[in-house]
Order: C-alpha cells, then structure tokens, then sequence
C-alpha cells in the first residue's frame, strides 16, 4: 500500500473515531438542548435567509420528502420510534439517523430501511436511496452513510497537469461492472480495473482518491445503486463521465443535467472513446462542465444548513403521517 492509500485509510479511520465520540457525547446531552441547537439552526439558516434561500431550503425539502397527502404508519411492518431506535445493518446508518432525530419527541413512529435500496417501499419510508422516478414519494431521502457517501476533496492538481486518461477502481460484483472492465481493462486511453481479490479479468491494486485525481477523466460507475466516487469527482478538478443515472441519494442525483454537470455515456460505453477524444481536445469544453460540477457541490457544503434540511424533511414526514411532534417548523417553512 502507498503513502497515499495508507493516508486515506488514516484518515478515515479518524472520521470513523469521531463519529463514535460525537454519539457517545450526544447520549450525554439533553434532548432540551439539542431542541435549542435547532433553534438556532433555524433562525441562522432559516429566518435570516434571502427570499431566493428560503425558497431553496423549501424546494429541497419537498425534493427528498415528495408526500402531499396524509398517512398512517402501517403497524404489521416493521415500526421505529425515536427513543427506542435499534440499530439494522451499518452502525453508521443508525449514526447518521440518531443525530438527525436527536431533538425530535420519543414517542414519535416512523418506517425506515437502511442499505442500498433499489425498490420504492409500499408506504412512506425513510431511505438512503431511491430510484430515480416519477412515482418515488414513498422513498424519504434522508442523509444517510455519510462517512461512505459524502466525501468532498480539496483537488491540488490543475486539470492542464493532468493525464490524459480516463481512471477507474472499484469492485465489479455487478454486471454491468464487469461488462465495462471486459471492455476496457486494457484500452490505451483508460487506466480501470476491478480491486476484487477474486477477480479474473482486469484485476488492479487499489488507487487512493489522491491518485486519482492525478487523471483529466474520472468514471462514475453505480454499483447496487449510487456510485460513491460521484461526489468527490464533481468537487475535484477532473471531468466526471457516467451512464445517466438511475438512482439517486441526498445528493438528488436525478436533478444532474448530462453534458452541463458529468459526460454522459450510452449504456453500452460505445461512445466512451470518442467522448474521451473529444475533451482532450476541446478543454474548454471540459472546463464549464467542471465548473458547473463544483457550483452544484457547493450547497452540500453548508453543513449546518444540511442539517437544518434534514430536520425539515424528518418533520414533514411527521406531520403528514398525523403525529404530534416538537419541534415543527415546516408549517412555517412551507407556507412561504
């Protein structure tokens, strides 16, 4: 392993760590302060916005929670509640939703299904992903395996520097993967392989996030869903090529706009060198599309106003499925 791969291990590692102190500290504070922090959530990022960021927060609100109907929490499916929250799967799922509900009442119900989702739930749930469509209210987009899904990079490296090559690592335990890596393990242009142990065909070491950045042409692939370089590749100073997506997260995937925000590729990547040639030739092209890419980054940096957003998207859900709840701000957020 590198020095650059072992740095990002560290790193993570890191985050991993202060995640588990913000939880244990977290258990130690009152649910009264936690209401205050809100508060103050709310009239920073709320009260004194614009009339243009009010309008934005309320948007993105009704984006990820699309329900404009009541409903009831179906009691003969698996049911949570805010105090008794038990963790299912990745401790860092139940991490993510802990401190999202931390100011929320106990006694308050809800359905949620941690994982990569594929499949839009019978009734309103509280999800990671969704897939992206028309007839999707039942899927609540919360932000969820953050530590996973939500790393934005510092690009060092001016995309003139860069090499002229398109770079891709990741595990092909899919289909669609490994009918890419067939194709292009070896293509001059391309530098992509499968990390997988067991892998047969265009095996390769692992490369950190810091070596890939040393590439003009970065591809995000999805795997069970949402590919989870996507981010890091809009924030960075390469150019982002991708099939058109058809999942999306708290990132609202479904909003991106080919050839403005990424390089659409067809499904098949037959266009994929020719795609390839194109930018390298015509930088300027090139530069917008990574200039449109970080500008749409930019609102997910807010960190605190993320969190503003998340607690909005909880409430609604609260309100339209008839509960009673403290604290509720989107009767005010909604009636602008």
């Amino acid at each position: 392993m590198n020095l650059s791969s072992r740095l990002q291990k560290t790193n993570k590692n890191l985050e991993k760590a202060r995640r588990y102190f913000k939880y244990a500290a977290l258990k130690l504070t009152s649910k009264n302060h936690q209401k205050k922090k809100l508060n103050h959530l709310f009239d920073m990022h709320y009260t004194q916005a614009s009339p243009c960021g009010k309008n934005d927060i309320l948007k993105r609100v009704n984006y990820y929670n699309k329900l404009n109907h009541n409903f009831e929490i179906n009691k003969e499916l698996l049911v949570h509640n805010v105090l008794n929250l038990k963790k299912t799967g990745s401790w860092f799922y139940h991490y993510d939703l802990t401190m999202q509900l931390a100011a929320f009442t106990d006694n308050l119900l809800f359905h949620y299904t941690p994982g990569d989702v594929q499949t839009i739930p019978c009734t309103p749930t509280f999800v990671k992903s969704r897939p992206i469509s028309q007839k999707n209210e039942n899927s609540i987009l919360l932000k969820l395996n953050t530590i996973r899904h939500f790393n934005f990079v510092d690009d060092p490296f001016d995309y003139a520097t860069k090499k002229d090559q398109l770079v891709w690592r990741g595990a092909c335990h899919q289909p669609h993967r490994r009918y890419f890596i067939e194709y292009f393990h070896a293509h001059p242009l391309c530098n992509v392989g499968d990390t997988n142990r067991d892998a047969e065909l265009g095996k390769k070491p692992f490369m950190s996030i810091q070596e890939q950045l040393k590439y003009k042409f970065i591809l995000s692939i999805e795997g069970n869903e949402v590919a989870s370089n996507l981010k890091w590749i809009m924030a960075s100073n390469s150019l982002c090529f991708m099939v058109k997506p058809k999942f999306e997260t708290w990132f609202m995937e479904g909003l991106l706009i080919p050839n403005v925000h990424y390089v659409e590729l067809k499904d098949d990547y037959s266009d994929l060198e020719d795609k390839i040639n194109f930018y390298r030739k015509n930088e300027d092209a090139a530069a917008r599309i990574i200039k449109n890419a970080n500008d749409y980054v930019k609102p997910f940096l807010n960190h605190q106003r993320e969190l503003l957003i998340s607690h909005l998207v909880l409430q609604k859900y609260f309100l339209m499925s008839k509960q009673p709840h403290e604290p509720n701000y989107f009767n005010l957020v909604s009636s602008i």
